[in-house]
This record gives C-alpha cells, sequence and structure tokens, in this order.
C-alpha cells in the first residue's frame, strides 16, 4: 500500500468515527427531547389528577454547553460539545406564611438533571436537588429569574480513562456519589396560564467536595430552552396580610461542623474534618441576616501526612489547622436560610491553599423565636469551595442567643 492510499485510509476512518460521534450525540438530543415531551405530559396529567391548586407545575429544560477547565490540574480532554435534561416541579408560593410575602413569593422546586458529558471520558450523571428561583425582574408577559439549587449527584465513570490509574491528578472525579450544584438564569414569556416557554444560561457543579480525591470535579456551563406546564393555573390568588414586624436584631452565633476529608494521594482513607465558627449576625428588613466572624478548622489528614512523612516533627498540630476571618449574607424563607460566605486565612494549614475562600449552602431552623435565651437552632449543609474547586462538604449544627 502507498503513503497516499495510507493517508486516505487513515482519513476515511477519522472521519467514520467523527460521522460516528455526531450521530451518537445527535441521537442522544433526540432522545432528550422526546423524553421531555412525555414527561410533560405524563407527569401534566397526572398533576392535573391530583391536585387542582393553581401554582404548581413542572418544567423541562434541554441544556447544551460545555465542561470548562477551572483548574491547572484538569488536563484531560474536553468534549466539543455536552447535553443535558433537567426536569423541575415547580410550585410558585401564594403567601399563605408571612415569609412567603416577605420574599414576594418566591417559587420552590425540586429538581432532576441527567446530564451527558461524553461517552468514553467523563460518562453521564444525574443530579437530584431542592432549588429555589427569584425574581430579578416581572412583568405582565415577561419575567427574568435567577435559580439556584444544591443536592446529590452520582456519574457513572468514577475514573476518567485518560490517564495511567496511579497519576490521581488528572482525574476528575474520585467518586460515584458527588455533590450536585446549580445555577442558572432565565427570560420567560408566559403563553397562557398554563404554559410558559423560556431560554437562559446555566451552570452546574459535580464533585466528591474532597471525601474522595482526586476531585478536580467536572463544571459544565451552557444554555438552555424550556417550556412550563401548569395542569391549573400559573397565577395562584396571592394572599396579601399585614405580617408581624421584627426588629434588626444583633444575634451572637456559633456553629459546630464536621466533614470528611482525603489528603492529596489516591487510595487515603477519608479522615474527619472538625469545623468551628463563631460570628455576630444582625437582621434587617425581618428576612436578611448580614454576618461577620472566625472560622476555625482541623484537619486529621494533615496531621496524619506530617506524621507519617516526619514533617515539622513535635509541631505537626500547628501544621494541621486553618482559620480564617470572614463575612455573609443569609436569606431568609421561613425555616430555612440561603448561606453565602466569603473567607479569608489568617492561618493556614501545611501546603497553604488559595487565601480566599466561600461556604454556600443552607440552614435548616429547628428553633426559631424572638424571646428567650436560645433564639435560633439549625441544623447546616455548607459546601466550602476555593472558588471553582470544592474542598469539602459540612454538616453542621447552630445556636443563636
Amino acid at each position: 500500500m502507498s503513503f497516499e492510499d495510507k493517508i486516505v485510509g487513515l482519513s476515511f476512518r477519522d472521519s467514520h468515527r467523527n460521522m460516528q460521534s455526531l450521530s451518537q450525540s445527535l441521537y442522544y438530543k433526540y432522545r432528550c427531547l422526546v423524553v421531555s415531551i412525555l414527561l410533560l405530559n405524563l407527569y401534566g396529567n397526572k398533576l392535573m389528577a391530583q391536585t387542582n391548586r393553581a401554582g404548581f407545575g413542572i418544567e423541562t429544560n434541554f441544556i447544551g454547553g460545555k465542561i470548562f477547565k477551572h483548574s491547572a490540574k484538569f488536563k484531560g480532554p474536553i468534549p466539543d460539545f455536552s447535553s443535558a435534561l433537567d426536569v423541575n416541579i415547580v410550585w410558585k408560593t401564594n403567601g399563605r406564611k408571612e415569609w412567603q410575602q416577605r420574599r414576594s413569593y418566591p417559587t420552590l422546586g425540586l429538581g432532576f438533571t441527567a446530564t451527558y458529558y461524553d461517552k468514553d471520558v467523563y460518562g453521564q450523571s444525574i443530579g437530584f436537588y431542592p432549588n429555589l428561583e427569584l425574581p430579578i425582574l416581572r412583568q405582565k408577559k415577561w419575567e427574568w429569574t435567577i435559580r439556584f439549587g444544591m443536592g446529590l449527584g452520582y456519574v457513572n465513570k468514577r475514573n476518567a480513562p485518560y490517564a495511567p490509574e496511579w497519576d490521581s491528578l488528572n482525574y476528575a472525579i474520585g467518586s460515584y456519589i458527588n455533590n450536585f450544584t446549580l445555577f442558572s438564569s432565565d427570560l420567560r414569556f408566559h403563553l397562557n396560564k398554563h404554559w410558559d416557554i423560556q431560554a437562559g444560561i446555566n451552570f452546574t457543579h459535580m464533585s466528591s467536595a474532597k471525601y474522595r480525591v482526586p476531585n478536580l470535579g467536572i463544571n459544565l456551563i451552557g444554555g438552555h430552552i424550556g417550556l412550563r406546564y401548569f395542569p391549573n393555573s400559573s397565577v395562584p390568588e396571592k394572599i396579601t396580610s399585614p405580617w408581624t414586624p421584627l426588629n434588626n436584631r444583633i444575634l451572637f452565633q456559633a456553629r459546630q461542623g464536621i466533614a470528611m476529608h482525603t489528603w492529596e494521594s489516591q487510595g487515603s482513607a477519608a479522615t474527619p474534618v472538625y469545623l468551628s465558627s463563631l460570628f455576630l449576625s444582625k437582621r434587617y428588613w425581618g428576612k436578611n441576616k448580614i454576618l461577620v466572624g472566625l472560622d476555625y478548622a482541623y484537619y486529621q489528614s494533615v496531621y496524619d501526612f506530617l506524621r507519617l512523612q516526619a514533617i515539622s516533627v513535635g509541631n505537626e498540630r500547628n501544621g494541621s489547622w486553618k482559620a480564617g476571618v470572614f463575612v455573609g449574607h443569609e436569606f431568609l424563607y421561613g425555616r430555612a436560610g440561603l448561606l453565602l460566605q466569603m473567607g479569608y486565612y489568617i492561618h493556614q494549614a501545611y501546603l497553604p491553599s488559595d487565601p480566599i475562600y466561600q461556604k454556600l449552602g443552607v440552614n435548616w431552623y429547628l428553633i426559631q423565636q424572638e424571646k428567650g435565651l436560645v433564639k435560633e437552632l439549625s441544623v447546616s449543609t455548607l459546601l466550602k469551595t476555593h472558588y471553582a474547586i470544592a474542598e469539602l462538604a459540612e454538616l453542621g449544627i447552630g445556636v443563636g442567643f
């Protein structure tokens, strides 16, 4: 066979593989659209049969986007296009509770997202998450909203096969079960009281929060188009009544948390991280809180590493903790609070990370009262990150005096 024939053969095989990849991608998108339409019809009819309450509905969004490399350690190949199907059960609140009126009748949701990153490297994932939609601008026929959700995710390829088994740095995901986070923004047009059409941008994050390493995570950014269907009506009759005024009180608060963290070496055991926070909070407008305080975290994995490697002998504990100052904001939604924090380390552990860190998550309030020694008691689920890289997932309990 001549050199030219070999080149032609290689070109033909490359073209064939490209056509196969394109056909698989188109087939998946077609399948997503079919499933989306079926879910709208089947679930819409089920809702119609089970409830006559206005404000309950279902939406589906077809997502197209691209994985982006959020870290210099991310060496893997990036597929040209990734797609997802998002299904969300929505409930437009009507003001039956005071917090709904204070928050301008927000929309709550319970979402499910199936993502097709690619066939061979990153595989597919599913995410299940409660979510909250907030209005930015509302008109008679148009609205602009943002949506945030956090929950659990599953990926079918724990370690991407583009690197050898020993190369832990070049794997994106080290665990099948992960944290799943979604941000999106929609521009929506109301066709009638039953149907909406929408389009927008979205961001999803999937990672183990370093419960297992490697933990680069997979971040997908893109756009979407979708439909909403309300069996009864998308416009529930709003209740407007005087609500109880709440003063702008200041509380002294504490939070104690725990997380599981793995050292950088693949195959290392997950060990606990003990986290403590002391802070002041000031409530304003009866629906928000500003936070200022101190964070402390002790990493058992760092201590074990220093002991094993005989580094800083006799001083291992001093290299195993971090401390930081932070400011934060909490949006209150009845017994739930959406928490956003940003902090700066004033003491770093061995092998220091970026000096700025973030926490985001939810406080679930068991006690909320205006009088008494203990005014607040809450359970929190928080994700700590360094920008787009997750460090740990914290479960904690908080108290306010």
